[in-house]
């Protein structure tokens, strides 16, 4: 049988037909394989097939040979199996910082790592509550602008914007250029943050990546603040002590804590942290924190079962936020 010009494709287009309609529960046959060669323009004979089959084993897909209903091959095993697919497709939808375009397209890639069977249970709709998408389709090339400018060393510029009560985008500083050394990108309260040292204030400041554009990479500027940004990063501040990246002034805070509250405690500071209980039901611990209204906010959270009792000017801070918020009300 003379071969087609496609015969070089062969392999390839078994392969890729194994990938898309096969797994443990759904296998073809030879004929289908047949079928579906002729279908590109490749003629074949079903002993070539058994050759290819062979070839791909050895090449390292995980092909199988059952004999139900007949002979069928199935690939059993992927680079992510489907248990994992799934927990990437909910991220993604879930992620507030990835926009609805992105997300669709997202989704679309993670679904052909599956087979088609497979992917029809990744495509179900997962709702998730209350869910605000970003709205900066151009947020990934902002993430690669910043991280090619931490891996090579450089200094970035970009705009910052904020939203109006209008609903309107306003660019900061008057559309003015902010320039910082970049250190890290982390993720908090499910949106993406920048850390990045800025020479003029010489602290490291954060900004929301969804709300920065134009970034520019200054090839050959290198970057300043690594001292700064290893001292937070060693003590513990990211994980631990900053509260919805809002910064504030380091303090060792000492609080007391009903018992009910020791898993709140180990969720937010680690299982490292010494606490020590009393006899009353509630336990001391001592935490390193970012002293912010965000903190406020967290430590309100709890009513009466959390009080700051040390130092005084944070729990004297504490009173006043109360208070004025108190005072909206009268």
């Amino acid at each position: 049988m003379p071969k087609s010009e496609n015969q070089k494709l062969k392999l390839l287009y078994i392969a890729d037909m194994l990938r898309k309609e096969t797994d443990e529960n759904h296998g073809v046959t030879v004929p289908d394989i047949i079928s579906m060669l002729e279908k590109n323009n490749i003629t074949a004979e079903r002993k070539s097939i058994y050759s290819d089959i062979r070839a791909l084993q050895d090449y390292g897909l995980d092909i199988e040979m059952t004999r139900e209903n007949g002979c069928r091959y199935k690939l059993l095993s992927r680079e992510f199996d489907l248990a994992e697919l799934k927990l990437l497709v909910d991220a993604v939808q879930s992620s507030k910082f990835i926009t609805a375009k992105k997300t669709r397209g997202l989704i679309e890639k993670i679904t052909a790592l599956a087979s088609g069977f497979e992917a029809q249970e990744l495509t179900r709709d997962v709702k998730v509550l209350n869910r605000i998408k970003s709205e900066n389709e151009n947020i990934f090339y902002t993430v690669d602008g910043i991280f090619s400018a931490i891996n090579n060393n450089c200094d970035i510029t970009f705009k910052y914007y904020e939203w109006t009560p209008q609903r309107k985008k306003v660019e900061r500083k008057n559309g003015m250029l902010y320039r910082v050394s970049p250190w890290a990108l982390i993720r908090d309260d499910e949106n993406y943050y920048l850390a990045a040292y800025d020479a003029e204030a010489d602290i490291i400041k954060h900004f929301r990546v969804d709300k920065m554009q134009s970034v520019t990479v200054l090839e050959g500027v290198k970057r300043l603040g690594e001292k700064i940004y290893k001292e937070k990063e060693k003590s513990g501040y990211y994980s631990r002590g900053l509260f919805s990246m809002y910064h504030g002034e380091e303090e060792t805070v000492t609080l007391r804590c009903d018992n009910t509250l020791a898993g709140v405690i180990i969720d937010r500071f680690g299982r490292d942290i010494i606490m020590a209980p009393s006899e009353d039901g509630y336990f001391t611990v001592m935490v390193k924190v970012a002293v912010s209204d965000l903190f406020f906010g967290w430590v309100s959270n709890f009513g009466s079962k959390m009080k700051i009792t040390a130092p005084s000017g944070v729990a004297d801070a504490y009173k006043a936020h109360i208070e004025s918020i108190l005072a909206q009300y009268k």
